[in-house]
């Protein structure tokens, strides 16, 4: 632009033919209209319009406008086909000028969405554009993606839609992506999980008796997952009773010979995942004695009576089996109960429960129903067992079996505690937020499920989306988090996931909405306006950077200079940018700060350089003339003159006015003075309002002056003396002089009208009419006309016009002789190329051009083609012609601009067309070169 600019100023010269030229560029907004404008010297002159060389023709988009000695060239909805260089041509003279078509911000209408992906699938960020077809940058972490060799970036235009397409996502793409357009940007999170591994059999609870095998099996649906073994949080190594095994899915833990130290907690643990796999080895130990006949019932369980020992823990929704071994002879009859606080009562003997050789099931004394078919009780020679399937949390309690026979009877005591997810956490409170963070915090839940919470997972989302992203993959064990890398002006929402041994509750609540802001910078130049002994007037500009929370106002403080407790200048907050402080100690050496305040808090203060002296100070007086009343001021009668001119002294100085040095009317001006400027006011301006007027402020003997022209202008009178100086065929000469009264302006022309006797109908003949001397032409023959003139200044026409004393007659004339007609020769030709196109290979980057020349008569009309699609209205390209001579240039082409060329040229009488190929080869780099 700065070349084509450059260009311009060269060719500047002065011209005869132009009385004002185009602007050297013009700047237009796509869709919008512009309008070029000249002024020629002769009102009757000929203009030419062409754009790149080619003449334009009137049509709907391009209006012509011809106005006295102004010309004008209107350009409708441009696009950006209209960015080229136009010419404005009158005989041999040009005037250049370059319109620019500016494209308006392209917004971003759809956001992108926060997106959470398994490792190694595929990821897209969409979102929705203003405009079709626009051009947006994307950006991971600040770096600008590319497509690259691998096609990992793909990158997909639908209309307004821009898609950003990632396949097979690692843990490296995590980060933030943002598309760009020159209106705006739009950023999410992307955030990569290893795969989710599903547990499709867990390990169960074993009781196992001395010196039988104990076997955990678990499998997972990943075959290459390894694991860890744990007993009671402690690595399980393997040695010559203790195996581990891994085959494929499957992973097996498997003890030989169990002893009662083997009995405790066993957790399977996958690597790369954050969940446990959790199961109980229950040692039974079996006291087998020499049983005579009639031996009373015994239960064989080394816990008997011992009720913190004999607590068996299963986890929710798996099997409770209780095996329990007893002898006796008779075989013992056996009755189960269970308490929920403490032991049970043992039913009495002849209780109608108590059936030989069956069990019964009782709650508190009552026999339990099993109607939903989870309960199973069942006695076999030598064992009693008691099943639940799918334990619940309200099973949990102490359970007593009895065994009875008729040589006495035997009770032992089961405590069953059922461990579950805990419960969720209570809803999470936003503590504090920052400019991409914020503090949350949350309470424990009400229940921890039996086992002892071992951490919290937490997610977020932004309130218009629908995806939660999760913020932590260990167990996070504390009740407050800070949250981090968040987008700031966003709306967001938290909840949290409570965990144990068992595995993750259900979530929470979601937080209330919060925005992460962030405080204003400090305010800039904060300086001092005034002061006085008592009084400070403060005056500063807003922050720089203001953030996406409102400003709610600024805070003023101040200090002497040897003391650090800050005072408020006054209560809450101010709006303004100034404030004046009252009341200050004299001659006190103070410091002043501003800190503006948004809902994020207050910024960091802005400070004077120095601390300042509670003094007045002296200052010379100073008339500050604006820069508009430096010219005469012109205005019309009747309109308001309103003049303000400011100006400086202390103390306040005073003001005197004249005009043409007499004092003013006060009758017919108005002065108000005020500290800081005086103002000059006349409600209804007349002709005498005119003069030089003077204004003074002075300040014991030291003084200032200013002078201002005010000029009152009126419409002029009519002009004088109008004459017929000639008639002659169908034209009249008239001339007169200026008007005697201009209106206090000069005259700026004249309008002259005609009319014709018979009807009295005025015409306008000519108007913006310069000189003082007319023609009228193109008459009727045999009327008789009368004229009128009518003078023109700034403020318009002159209410009267001046008449013609005289009356012009256009005489008849006799027969006018006719001249033979003879038909013209036809010098049509059909256009032919008498220069090729030339093939060519150009550099990337750099100018091109491809010429030919052509005749034909008309001259012919040419279209170039690229591939044989019309490029006429393309701004890339620059057609030009110049003598028959055409030219295409090509700005900075690149490879994809390479192809075949076609200059096809048309008239009435045929056509023609050449045709070339160009080739674009890239830029060879330095780097290149070494290679």
């Amino acid at each position: 632009m700065l070349k084509r600019l450059k260009k311009m100023k060269k060719e500047e010269k002065k011209s005869a033919a132009f009385l004002k030229k185009l602007d050297p560029a013009y700047q237009v907004e796509k869709g919008h209209k512009i309008k070029l404008a000249i002024e020629v010297a002769n009102p009757d002159a000929e203009v030419k319009w062409l754009k790149n060389g080619q003449e334009i023709q009137p049509s709907g988009r391009y209006i012509f406008e011809s106005v006295g000695n102004k010309r004008y060239l209107t350009i409708n909805h441009c696009s950006l086909a209209d960015d080229a260089a136009y010419t404005c041509v009158i005989g041999d003279e040009k005037c250049f000028t370059e319109l620019f078509v500016k494209e308006p911000p392209v917004l971003i209408v759809r956001n992108l969405e926060d997106q959470m992906v398994m490792k190694g699938e595929r990821v897209e960020f969409e979102c929705e554009v203003s405009e079709e077809g626009a051009h947006v940058k994307w950006e991971k972490d600040g770096v600008e993606l590319t497509r690259d060799e691998s096609f990992k970036y793909r990158f997909k235009k639908d209309g307004k839609k821009h898609v950003l397409i990632i396949n097979e996502v690692t843990k490296e793409d995590c980060g933030h992506y943002t598309v760009k357009t020159n209106g705006g940007e739009s950023m999410a999170e992307l955030l990569v999980q290893e795969k989710e591994l599903e547990v499709y059999q867990n390990i169960a609870d074993l009781t196992v008796k001395a010196k039988e095998e104990a076997v955990f099996k678990c499998e997972v649906s990943d075959e290459n997952v390894k694991g860890i073994w744990y007993k009671n949080g402690v690595e399980v190594k393997p040695d010559a009773r203790i195996h581990i095994t891994h085959i494929g899915r499957i992973h097996k833990l498997t003890i030989d010979d169990v002893k009662p130290e083997d009995e405790g907690d066993y957790t399977f643990v996958p690597e790369g995942h954050a969940f446990n796999l959790s199961a109980k080895l229950n040692f039974l130990e079996v006291k087998i004695d020499y049983v005579p006949r009639q031996d009373p019932p015994k239960i064989h369980l080394d816990c008997v009576g011992h009720m913190a020992e004999s607590t068996i823990v299963v986890v929710a929704g798996n099997k409770l089996r209780l095996d329990v071994p007893i002898t006796g002879d008779p075989a013992p009859t056996v009755v189960w109960t269970k308490s929920d606080k403490g032991k049970s009562r043992m039913p009495k003997s002849d209780e109608s429960s108590e059936v030989a050789f069956s069990a019964d099931l009782m709650k508190d004394g009552q026999v339990i129903t099993d109607a939903d078919g989870r309960v199973h009780v069942e006695s076999t020679k030598g064992h009693c067992i008691f099943t639940i399937e799918g334990a619940e949390r309200q099973d949990e309690g102490v359970y007593t079996v009895i065994v009875r026979n008729p040589a006495g009877e035997d009770t032992a005591d089961i405590t069953v505690k059922v461990v579950d997810v805990p419960d969720p956490p209570q809803t999470p409170k936003i503590l504090s937020v920052g400019e991409d963070s914020c503090i949350v915090q949350w309470e424990p839940p009400l229940f921890d499920g039996g086992q002892p919470i071992i951490g919290y997972v937490l997610e977020r989302k932004k309130k218009k989306s629908y995806r939660w992203m999760r913020l932590n993959f260990d167990p996070y064990k504390e009740l407050t988090y800070e949250a981090k890398r968040m987008i700031e002006g966003v709306a967001y929402e938290m909840r949290v996931y409570a965990m144990n041994a068992i595995g993750m509750s259900r979530h929470s609540p979601a937080s209330q909405p919060f925005v992460p802001i962030a405080p204003t910078s400090e305010p800039i130049g904060l300086t001092v306006d005034d002061i006085s002994d008592t009084t400070i007037s403060l005056k500063w500009r807003a922050p720089e950077r203001m953030g996406s929370a409102p400003l709610d106002g600024y805070a003023v403080e101040y200090c002497k200079e040897d003391s650090d407790e800050w005072v408020p200048a006054f209560e809450g907050l101010t709006e303004r940018n100034s404030v004046t402080i009252r009341d200050l100690p004299t001659g006190e050496r103070m410091q002043f700060r501003v800190r503006a305040y948004n809902l994020a808090g207050p910024s960091a203060p802005a400070t004077l350089a120095q601390p300042v002296t509670i003094r007045e100070i002296m200052q010379r007086p100073k008339i500050w003339l604006p820069r508009n009343l430096r010219q005469t001021l012109i205005k019309k009668v009747g309109e308001t003159v309103n003049i303000v001119i400011p100006f400086q002294g202390k103390p306040r100085p005073k003001v005197t006015w004249t005009k043409d040095g007499e004092p003013l009317d006060p009758k017919q001006v108005s002065i108000r003075n005020s500290d800081t400027d005086t103002i000059l006011f006349i409600r209804k301006s007349e002709r005498k309002d005119s003069g030089k007027y003077e204004v003074q402020v002075q300040i014991e003997n030291v003084q200032d002056k200013a002078e201002v022209n005010i000029q009152i202008v009126d419409l002029p009178g009519p002009p004088q003396n109008l004459k017929i100086t000639d008639v002659w065929g169908f034209n009249v000469a008239l001339e007169w002089k200026p008007p005697k009264d201009n209106g206090n302006s000069d005259i700026t022309g004249y309008t002259i009208q005609k009319a014709d006797k018979k009807t009295m109908e005025w015409f306008t003949v000519f108007e913006q009419y310069r000189r003082t001397n007319c023609v009228v032409s193109d008459l009727i023959m045999g009327n008789e006309y009368i004229f009128r003139v009518y003078s023109m200044n700034m403020v318009g026409l002159s209410p009267e016009p001046c008449f013609s004393k005289d009356s012009a007659y256009i005489q008849k004339t006799g027969i006018v002789y006719k001249p033979p007609v003879y038909k013209d020769h036809n010098f049509s030709e059909a256009p032919k190329f008498t220069h090729p196109l030339v093939s060519r290979s150009v550099i990337a980057g750099y100018n091109a051009t491809l010429s030919c020349s052509v005749r034909g008569i008309p001259k012919p009309k040419v279209t170039w083609y690229k591939n044989k699609m019309d490029i006429s209205q393309e701004a890339k390209y620059r057609m030009f012609s110049k003598q028959g001579v055409l030219t295409l240039e090509i700005r900075k082409p690149c490879p994809f601009d390479g192809g075949v060329y076609t200059c096809k040229a048309v008239n009435d009488s045929g056509e023609d067309t050449v045709e070339c190929k160009l080739e674009v080869r890239p830029q060879v780099t330095k780097e290149d070169t070494k290679k």
